[in-house]
């Protein structure tokens, strides 16, 4: 019984600390797994929102499409313009039009940049 009233104090010997490291700099934000373009999935850049859950991309495989969040994902996934997306272009028309999957957030788009996942934004200025 004498053991059940001391009072252990949890160890801090698995927690990290982020002083003087990148991840301080960026607001202690951890970047995980980065989610990847896969098959005919690509990346786009956000240039207009058209309305009931559509918008213009800019894919970087030179194409425009006109994309929407899918039912699953509609109060889930909020896009602003510039956002860099992964897009799944349709398998009709899907030159025209596409679906977005997912939305980078900014220390994911810049490990992307850090990469070369996005040379072909260099040109543009919001990145």
């Amino acid at each position: 019984m004498p053991e059940a009233d001391k009072l252990v104090e949890p160890s801090t010997e698995g927690e990290e600390v982020f002083e003087d490291s990148e991840q301080a700099e960026q607001g202690g934000e951890f970047i995980g797994r980065v989610k990847l373009p896969r098959g005919k999935e690509t990346l786009g850049i956000l240039d207009q929102r058209l309305g009931g859950s559509r918008m213009r991309v800019r894919c970087l495989d030179n194409k425009v499409r006109i994309c929407r969040v899918p039912g699953r994902l509609k109060r889930k996934l909020w896009v602003r313009e510039g956002d860099v997306l992964l897009i799944e272009p349709w398998l009709l028309g899907g030159d025209l039009k596409g679906d977005v999957i997912f939305k980078y957030r900014s220390n994911q788009v810049q490990w992307l940049k850090k990469n070369g996942y996005l040379k072909e934004l260099e040109h543009v200025e919001e990145f």
